[in-house]
């Protein structure tokens, strides 16, 4: 799973943030840089071909079965685009864009079955297992396509800094080849269930070809089905959750495109940058896991959502300070590891957070709808970003960071508010 979670990880910064300092080394414009942050908009809508990845088995690798099968095609194609995206470079943005977007489609792709299984591979008593295996490897992964992406860049290029990366899907592809598939079982209720509804539909239409009744019963049973069993355990509150889902990273997501590009316009080096924003960075967002996952066991998900929340919100703040001083790695350092250690806080409970919200059933398209609801807001508006920062420069834009934060922090007061009501009996 830590492997799997590398794999998962590796794609993310390299079509992200380590691309914005590629192109800001090489002046592209920053609001042009910020348009680039739309690349990650793929990853925000993997619901739509979730559940093509949750049925279909891939003609041709039928012996590695569903879930694995789309793993390698999905690490093929992260592979190829990184490739491509060596050998095109700031020179020609457009085909830049096509090879990153190859990388974010397959990388979102990968992660749909990925996600789907974690989920299956064990039983539910070992997914918290499961779960900090795969973001250890995630975290690592992030460290090696941040800080080592700079380290390579500074003294290789980013050519061939890419072209290491591409080749460290070598380590997602082994794994495949290593791992057993797993059998997903669905409840037995929820199957018998589903039956029903199926011999309704194909009873209701008889008339049509066998082919058409064939189509429709895959696309009731692949979509309709996990949408229908959100809502039906959920109720209209179910809008509430998918609303706190849309917002809880906004202030990260959108504060995240022009890190780099702050960085360097601040006047730190590369190095600076890999060693005190990615290496250290990465230990303290280890330490806030860590210290989250100490907190669910003693308060339960919703409490460390809540501090999550409102740290990772507050934590802009501090590069808003950051932007009007002198460059001094001290400083950076202190706003790095309350960044970090906020935002690893964050995701833990988070993460947690949405696979208690997934049933078993629907492993993969309910989670892809989660993740990318996450992640859809967050992306569209740091798109933007690069068009604030050249308009009014890096201390409005992370005061902004900061004050879109505020929605989560006041949904997760209602959460809360639910859960007492319902764990004192009364109507939420």
């Amino acid at each position: 799973m830590a492997f799997l979670g590398f794999s998962s990880g590796l794609p993310f910064l390299l079509v992200f943030s380590t691309l914005t300092a590629w192109l800001r080394e090489a002046e592209v414009s920053r609001t042009t840089i910020g348009f680039f942050a739309w690349v990650g908009i793929t990853y925000s809508i993997k619901v739509f071909w979730a559940p093509v990845v949750d049925r279909l088995q891939l003609p041709g690798l039928s012996r590695l079965g569903r879930r694995r099968s789309w793993i390698l095609l999905g690490q093929l194609g992260i592979a190829l685009g990184l490739i491509g995206m060596s050998f095109t470079g700031a020179d020609n943005l457009m085909v830049l864009s096509v090879c990153a977007v190859l990388v974010a489609f397959s990388s979102s792709t990968q992660d749909v079955a990925i996600d789907a299984y974690r989920i299956e591979a064990l039983d539910e008593r070992y997914q918290g297992a499961m779960s900090a295996s795969y973001i250890f490897g995630y975290r690592v992964a992030l460290l090696v396509a941040g800080a080592g992406a700079f380290y390579l860049a500074e003294y290789l290029g980013w050519v061939k800094a890419y072209q290491v990366m591409a080749a460290m899907m070598g380590v997602g592809i082994i794994t495949v080849f290593v791992i057993s598939e797993p059998v997903a079982l669905m409840a037995a209720a929820v199957r018998d269930a589903d039956d029903e509804v199926v011999r309704k539909i194909l009873a209701k239409h008889s008339h049509l070809p066998p082919r058409l009744q064939k189509t429709l019963t895959w696309f009731v049973a692949a979509i309709v089905f996990p949408f229908v069993d959100f809502f039906k355990r959920n109720g209209r509150f179910g809008l509430v959750l998918l609303l706190f889902i849309s917002v809880f990273r906004l202030s990260d997501i959108a504060m995240g495109i022009m890190a780099n590009p702050f960085y360097l316009d601040m006047g730190y080096s590369k190095t600076d940058i890999a060693s005190v924003a990615k290496v250290f960075g990465f230990f303290m967002t280890i330490a806030g896991s860590m210290i989250c996952g100490i907190l669910v066991v003693k308060w339960g998900i919703l409490k460390p959502l809540l501090v999550g929340a409102i740290a990772v919100a507050s934590t802009n703040l501090l590069f808003a300070l950051l932007s009007t001083l002198e460059p001094e790695l001290a400083w950076l350092a202190i706003v790095i590891s309350a960044d970090n250690i906020s935002g690893g806080f964050a995701a833990t409970a988070f993460i947690a957070y949405l696979s208690s919200l997934t049933n078993r059933s629907y492993t993969a398209t309910q989670y892809a709808l989660f993740s990318s609801i996450m992640t859809l807001p967050g992306k569209f508006i740091s798109g933007f970003s690069g068009v604030i920062v050249d308009g009014w420069g890096y201390l409005p834009f992370f005061v902004f960071a900061s004050a879109i934060g505020i929605p989560a922090v006041l949904l997760v007061v209602v959460l809360l508010r639910r859960e007492k009501a319902t764990a004192n009996g009364t109507t939420p």
